[in-house]
């Protein structure tokens, strides 16, 4: 399970106030709560040469407000010329080992290569769209640009904002008309050449734009970021700040629209001199004392703070001013220099939500935990109260669903003028503490009377989850619980506290088929998000839409159903096509008046492919449900439209139900042509019930996305790809999955590669397995203990040896002295003795991923090496937890490429056809664990991969992220 931790993630041109990690898909410039949405790829319009093929397909959660999603999955794919002081060489030389960088062959290298489409925004009133143009996969020269690590974040010091971070070459603007076609561009003018645009943000209006502009400076490096604004009927762009002394700090949030004329920008101090210097000789050594017994258990955090030095370098760097400015020009510095991390203006304007963190800083965990104070400004910038200071968080539990104790997801109620909602722990934030209620969510004005107190809205037994609110007489308050897998929604009415709270939705997380949906919501003239209400004629029923993905036996059937808040009866409204589509509801678009919405007014956004269509999208109206086509791309790899796709289904021998997604070549044909070299990618999940581990998740008519680290590339050179076999490691009851996942796992891959090996499509002896983060961990696994089903295998950025994060990883809560047999059994470090079949090693240099260190590859490599393993270790320099320079995507794609035409297409050594043993003792599991030596060192940390290197090829390729 990926944690959802409010982060920033490098390489992106996206303001953090209307971008979302999991969800990259924003409304506006709005404020939001959770829901399920897929975002658009590219727009029809009236001149054909304005789009580069491309796709994606995503889903839409507010939770985790981001910088990008471009870089650490690789998304950002395209034409990029390589650096010209560096060197590519195409033939394969083994007596040259690690000395140029390699290209793949062409087949693979003109699919990556393909230039990068335009990201698109909706203007907040549905008339108009940016395309908003990118530039092709970055050269290795900017990922080598000088960085601080600081307090968990990476620091360009050039730039004062995150380092590595992606841009917009241009904004071109169309109208969207009646019939669903673009009208002609306008295009940005104005700006300087070269400019590299990021954090596109819409004033609540449409009428106008706000970016940050940086360029070119000598000795290739940027300059500082400006914050410009364009006037979007005419296009016409211009800088906010009339000074050329003013410049944005961009190291947290950045700036936001208080009203439609006026910003509130964190700029760097204009007192700000040189940053510290490090002095040559310390005043003394580095001290971390534990004196008073305290509990302290964190997970192997990294870039952390070390010293009096690096806590001065953050002051400078992070520390803004913050200045309010007017699109008339009028300037105004509000409150006093201090390290800003979050803006947030209330729903009517009139106040501000300002975060902000301060000393003493840690030098065990980042700068989340940092001591965090937010106050209560007047939107002219007068402070009006502190609402809370909370102490450092160094000792949050490591157990799942533990949290910061005090006021957390403090925030404006989106249906009312200026309320703030807030939730305070009962258990002081540990997990394991049993006590009712857990959480309660308390509400109050922002300018309590004299004497008010909060009131209590809602009291939880689960962990809260976040609110969607409606009016006075509706809102739901989730909560959930993982170590069950339970999620509970309820329906309260905030402005009766007569009518008691109940339960709406009561189930399991990972029951896919019983989901009922999300409620759609609808904008607000604020740009706040709240439930759409839908009413009938005659009718005096509240009704709601729910928007699932409608799993099923079969896959996916998106829906739209219009429910009955009161007496929970539905009437299905839309429902996908089932046979060659995958159809999906995107966003509503009938939100343009407030107030309820009469059904046959309803105006929805969908979207629609196939397995070899690739999405196109159409707005859908009620009553007659007229359809109309506004996108028609070309297909973004035209020498794969043919691919073939087929969803399959299996049994683990201990009776599981698994799924995988299997690809074969176009034109192949299993009766002329044979079987074929086969690819295995996939990662590991965690399951409390086979029941739930047997659903199927995904539909077999969604279009295959393909980004420039995917398997899926190598359907060009004519593999069979199983993409994503469920490995789903099950604990039920009170078991802990872990405790047997040699068993689950090799059980898991013995029923994927017999099913491959029945269907004719696979050799015996060809198949390979790979993955990325916890699925590499998993390949080192299969090598140890299942050397029977695979020729080689390709491990990215993964973690090897358990014992270096005693404090938990990935879903294990559990410390390493709790559950040694666990830790040693898991880690196949403990077992390079065993792995016999080739294996390539992959990392980045720079691995910032909790629990994925560099050194993890560095001494698995050496382990394997010192007991003869055919193994190589490639690290690519400058290169985090994800790949996104050309050069180190190319050169990994020609790693896997050469290790796969040696080892899998050319092998001739046998591999054991019986499925179900092992040989000599090989897949056992390991015993006797008391006796092996546990070398424990540093802390613990969740391999956090993306959905490409996870093996669900199809949820992200090369990805254009929509704003709405």
């Amino acid at each position: 399970m990926m944690r959802l931790y409010k982060v920033y993630h490098r390489l992106s041109p996206f303001s953090s106030s209307c971008c979302c990690l999991l969800h990259p898909f924003s409304l506006g410039n709005a404020r939001f709560p959770s829901s399920t949405l897929r975002s658009f790829r590219h727009l029809r319009t009236h001149s054909t040469n304005l789009f580069k093929p491309a796709m994606s397909a995503s889903r839409f959660n507010r939770l985790v407000p981001v910088n990008s999603a471009l870089a650490e999955d690789g998304s950002a794919a395209g034409n990029g010329s390589a650096n010209a002081s560096l060197t590519f060489a195409e033939d394969d030389d083994e007596s040259v080992i690690g000395v140029k960088y390699r290209v793949p062959p062409p087949e693979i290298r003109d699919i990556v290569d393909a230039p990068p489409l335009p990201a698109l925004s909706f203007s907040p009133l549905r008339d108009k769209i940016l395309f908003m143009k990118r530039r092709s996969l970055p050269p290795l020269a900017e990922l080598a640009r000088p960085e601080e690590k600081l307090a968990g974040l990476r620091i360009d010091g050039k730039c004062n904002t995150r380092s590595r971070m992606s841009f917009y070459t241009g904004i071109g603007i169309h109208s969207l008309m009646p019939d669903g076609s673009l009208g002609p561009e306008t295009e940005v003018r104005g700006l300087p050449d070269g400019a590299k645009i990021n954090f596109v943000t819409w004033s609540n209006d449409g009428k106008h734009l706000a970016f940050s502009v940086r360029f070119e400076e000598e000795e290739s490096s940027s300059s500082k970021l400006r914050v410009w604004v364009a006037d979007v009927e005419t296009g016409m762009a211009r800088p906010l700040f009339q000074s050329p002394d003013i410049y944005l700090n961009a190291v947290f949030d950045n700036y936001v629209w208080v009203d439609n004329s006026t910003l509130l920008v964190c700029t760097i101090p204009l007192s700000r001199g040189d940053p510290p210097k490090k002095p040559l000789v310390p005043s003394g050594p580095k001290i971390q004392s534990n004196e008073q017994k305290t509990i302290v258990q964190v997970r192997t955090f990294q870039d952390l703070l070390k010293d009096e030095y690096d806590e001065d370098l953050f002051d400078y760097y992070a520390t803004s001013q913050l200045v309010l400015a007017s699109l008339d020009g009028k300037v105004k510095e509000v409150g006093s220099p201090a390290i800003y991390t979050s803006l947030d203006p209330s729903p009517d304007e009139k106040y501000i939500l300002i975060s902000s963190i301060h000393r003493p800083y840690s030098f065990i965990v980042p700068c989340g935990r940092f001591p965090k104070k937010v106050d209560l400004w007047t939107a002219d910038g007068n402070f009006v109260r502190e609402l809370c200071d909370l102490p450092l968080a160094e000792d949050i539990p490591i157990a799942s669903n533990s949290v910061r104790n005090g006021m957390r997801s403090l925030n404006w109620r989106a249906d009312k003028p200026s309320t703030l909602y807030w939730a305070e722990t009962q258990d002081g934030g540990d997990a394991k503490v049993e006590v009712s209620p857990r959480d309660i969510v308390y509400t109050q004005p922002a300018e309590p009377q004299e004497g008010e107190e909060p009131e209590i809205l809602h009291k939880l037994d689960l962990r809260y989850g976040g609110i969607s609110w409606c009016d006075d007489s509706l809102a739901l308050v989730y909560e959930s619980w993982y170590k069950t897998r339970r999620t509970r929604t309820w329906v309260i009415s905030p402005g009766s506290k007569d009518v008691s709270p109940r339960i709406l939705f009561d189930r399991s997380s990972e029951d896919v088929y019983s989901d009922p949906g999300s409620p759609m919501l609808r904008r607000t003239s604020t740009g706040n998000y709240v439930i759409a209400k839908l009413r009938k004629e005659n009718d005096d029923a509240t009704y709601l839409l729910l928007n699932g993905n409608g799993a099923t036996p079969e896959g996916d059937i998106p829906f739209l159903d219009l429910f009955d808040i009161n007496t929970g009866s539905k009437e299905r409204i839309w429902e996908s096509d089932k046979e060659k589509y995958y159809e999906s509801v995107v966003a509503l678009l009938s939100d343009q008046k407030e107030g309820d919405i009469h059904i046959n007014d309803l105006k929805i956004l969908t979207s629609k492919e196939s397995k070899t269509e690739n999405t196109q999208y159409y707005i859908q109206s009620w009553p007659d449900k007229k359809l109309c086509q506004i996108t028609d791309f070309p297909h973004p790899y035209p020498q794969l439209a043919s691919l073939q796709k087929d969803m399959i289904r299996y049994e683990r021998k201990d009776g599981v139900q698994l799924t995988a997604t299997l690809y074969l070549p176009p034109g192949y044909d299993p009766s002329k042509d044979g079987p074929l070299p086969c690819l295995v990618w996939s990662y590991p999940g965690e399951f409390k019930s086979k029941d739930a581990a047997g659903q199927v998740r995904g539909s077999p008519n969604e279009f295959a996305g393909i980004g420039p680290t995917s398997a899926l590339l190598w359907l060009a050179r004519r593999f069979a790809i199983l993409s994503g076999p469920t490995i789903p490691i099950i604990g039920e009851g009170d078991e802990e999955a872990n405790d047997r996942y040699v068993e689950q796992l090799v059980a898991s891959a013995e029923a994927a590669v017999e099913e491959v090996i029945r269907r004719g499509v696979a050799h015996p002896n060809k198949i390979a397995v790979g993955g990325h983060s916890y699925g590499a961990f998993m390949t080192a696994n299969l090598l140890a203990h299942a050397p029977h089903l695979f020729c080689c295998g390709i491990a990215r950025s993964g973690a090897y040896n358990r014992t270096l994060t005693p404090f938990g990883f990935q879903n294990e809560d559990r410390t390493l002295w709790e559950a040694t047999n666990t830790y040693v059994e898991m880690s196949p470090f403990m077992s390079a003795n065993r792995i016999k079949k080739p294996i390539l090693l992959i990392h980045g240099e720079e691995d910032n991923n909790a629990g994925t260190l560099t050194m993890q590859s560095d001494r698995f490599f050496n382990a394997l090496k010192g007991h003869g393993a055919l193994c190589r270790l490639v690290i690519l320099p400058f290169e985090s937890h994800g790949y996104s320079a050309r050069e180190s995507i190319m050169h990994v794609l020609w790693e896997t490429d050469r290790w796969l035409q040696k080892h899998c297409v050319s092998n001739t050594s046998e591999v054991s056809a019986d499925i179900g043993k092992s040989k000599d003792g090989e897949g056992k599991e390991v015993t006797d664990i008391e006796n092996k030596a546990v070398a424990a060192s540093g802390g613990g940390g969740a391999e956090l991969s993306d959905d490409i290197e996870s093996g669900q090829f199809h949820s992200k390729p090369r990805s254009l992220i929509l704003h709405y």
